[in-house]
């Protein structure tokens, strides 16, 4: 038979497996970044197979093999706020760099006249609840699948309406009383229901963390009113960019 036949001619077992010839496509730091990448929600599959010319079963492949070893070390990767939907969106940005992008929700309603504390106190917060706020997300899935999730399901990995980040931010203006949740939900751009559940999730954390809202000195009626007040603040160009960040 053939296999018996090259096992005779090689003088023993095939040293490679089937089709491992030449340099492999990915190096394992490859597949982590395009991983990380993924999880981080910068794009959609579909972007990062065009964007690097590689077939959509390889990544799949890749993606679920380097996800269990980022699971096995337990690896937390954070959401990042911007979302390309479109490799040329992605592409331009890459190429001409953050300059260009369109203004993010999240660095401007973190403004300290707004969270009532400095940005770099905002940020040491989000970074100590967004742990916690982690760990009790896994906690309740374990609990509604009745057990660890099951290897090669995707786990999460679908895009999210809101950041984690914009999520603690949110519960954080809503303690402070600066509006009520449709202007929150507004100024997020998702609904009543996902800024709430927002807020039932993060609250009783930040109440762990020892963290006291202040109440603002000013409330505001509507989302305009919000970036109306803070666009002096923002910068020359800033300024110039529209609610919702297209010049």
């Amino acid at each position: 038979m053939a296999e018996q036949r090259k096992y005779m001619q090689r003088g023993g077992a095939r040293r490679k497996q089937r089709g491992d010839h030449g340099r492999p496509l990915l190096t394992p730091a490859d597949k982590a970044l395009i991983t990380i990448v993924y999880l981080r929600r910068v794009c959609p599959q579909k972007v990062l197979v065009e964007l690097l010319e590689i077939n959509p079963n390889t990544i799949g492949q890749l993606m679920r093999e380097t996800r269990a070893l980022i699971d096995e070390q337990q690896i937390s990767v954070s959401q990042i706020s911007r979302y390309f939907s479109d490799v040329q969106d992605l592409r331009t940005w890459l190429e001409n760099g953050p300059a260009t992008a369109q203004l993010e929700v999240s660095p401007t309603l973190s403004h300290p006249d707004l969270t009532g504390m400095p940005r770099e106190d905002f940020q040491a917060l989000v970074d100590r609840i967004s742990v916690s706020y982690h760990a009790a997300i896994q906690r309740r899935r374990h609990h509604q699948r009745g057990g660890d999730r099951r290897p090669g399901t995707r786990g999460g990995m679908f895009r999210q309406k809101i950041t984690d980040a914009d999520r603690i931010l949110a519960t954080v203006l809503a303690g402070r009383q600066l509006c009520d949740q449709h202007t929150l939900a507004e100024l997020f751009g998702v609904s009543r229901g996902t800024i709430r559940n927002a807020i039932d999730d993060v609250a009783p954390l930040l109440e762990q963390d020892g963290f006291v809202a202040t109440p603002s000195t000013r409330q505001f009626a509507t989302a305009t009113d919000i970036f109306t007040h803070v666009a002096p603040h923002l910068g020359p160009r800033i300024a110039k960019l529209n609610l919702y960040g297209s010049i």
